[in-house]
């Protein structure tokens, strides 16, 4: 792998520096979105919606939103989103938790959604590292949230989100608790064994060839599969949401992922299970038992080793289980939501609860 890639340097190399040409427009954040015409009420901006940017350190500018309810929140939730996921794909949801009484913030991940791009490729999902992710959830909660006494503050975090969501605990974020939904701990597919990366992954890093994609891992497609066919829930509406918004909004669009971001995943996921004993906080896992896109055993597994843990199996959801058809999504949502109110227990139960299931 190593000779091939040094064979592929000069080629690569033109390719970057004619790609790069003017290429700031295409790495730009992005904000405003146009709404699909095709999409019912439902799936519109909640009441109130506003947008917002925020940066940590060096890192890339990551885009986020908020909502609030016409009365005095009952409590704060801040959603991170899975790979490839906007925030616009969560707005059914968020207005679902505003009308519960909740201030809901939704924050995208770097290189995806209306966030800054890491390579002239604006649909290549491409990181170097899961680190600048933990450290502006850190930076959105401290210096923009700013939890306040008195209310309950939640961290949901779907799919790679929620392994983003655990790193943040992991390395102090406060919470009162925190919400995995399919989180992404282990992937069902991958281009390559994960024993191929630990080989060649120092390569490309020396290299700077981790935005790579492989051939299994395509760009953005008009034809692509939309949530429903791609396995990712049941429910045909809301499985035309998010190719509806990228449909509309091209610079939303987003296709597979490069070598240096499963290299990434690979480094996130060994430092949390590493580290799974610092996740002191109450954790309510939501784990989907036709889920395609993540493997649930290290699931299962690293939720018994946390401190306070309990998982809930939806034995008929897919992936995207706030997307789901509402026999599953209707309990998802009322977890969520109980698990934010002011009275919820403080700590939840330690059994495994394998209810839900359909």
């Amino acid at each position: 792998m190593r000779r091939r890639l040094l064979a592929a340097v000069p080629a690569i190399a033109l390719s970057l520096a004619v790609s790069a040409c003017g290429d700031g427009a295409s790495r730009a954040p992005f904000a405003e979105s146009r709404t699909p015409p095709a999409l019912t009420a439902r799936f519109y901006p909640p009441q109130g919606w506003a947008w917002g940017y925020i940066q940590s350190g060096g890192g890339p500018v990551q885009r986020y939103g908020v909502a609030a309810p016409p009365v005095s929140p009952r409590g704060t939730i801040l959603i991170l989103t899975g790979y490839g996921e906007t925030a616009e794909k969560w707005f059914e949801t968020v207005s679902d938790l505003t009308r519960r009484g909740f201030t809901v913030w939704v924050l995208e991940r770097q290189g995806q959604g209306g966030s800054e791009r890491l390579t002239p490729w604006r649909d290549l999902g491409h990181i170097d590292s899961f680190d600048p992710d933990v450290a502006v959830v850190k930076a959105l909660v401290n210096t923009v949230i700013r939890p306040k006494g008195g209310t309950r503050f939640v961290v949901l975090g779907h799919g790679e989100g929620g392994l983003v969501a655990l790193r943040a605990a992991q390395t102090g974020l406060p919470m009162d608790a925190l919400v995995l939904s399919s989180p992404a701990f282990g992937l069902s597919a991958l281009p390559r064994p994960r024993s191929d990366f630990a080989r060649f992954t120092p390569a490309l890093r020396t290299l700077r060839l981790g935005w790579v994609r492989s051939s299994d891992q395509r760009g953005w497609r008009r034809d692509g599969p939309d949530g429903k066919a791609a396995g990712l829930t049941h429910d045909a509406d809301r499985g035309k949401v998010q190719a509806a918004w990228m449909l509309a909004n091209p610079d939303l669009r987003m296709g597979g992922r490069s070598l240096g971001w499963f290299a990434a995943f690979f480094d996130a996921s060994e430092a949390a299970a590493r580290d799974i004993g610092k996740a002191t906080v109450p954790v309510l896992m939501l784990n989907a038992g036709r889920d395609r896109v993540v493997t649930a055993k290290p699931q299962t597994r690293l939720c018994r080793e946390m401190k306070a843990c309990r998982e809930i199996h939806y034995a008929e959801g897919a992936h995207d289980l706030h997307m789901e058809s509402d026999a599953v999504r209707v309990p998802w949502l009322t977890e969520v939501a109980k698990l934010a109110a002011p009275d919820a227990p403080p700590k939840p139960s330690p059994t495994k609860d394998q209810g839900h299931g359909l």
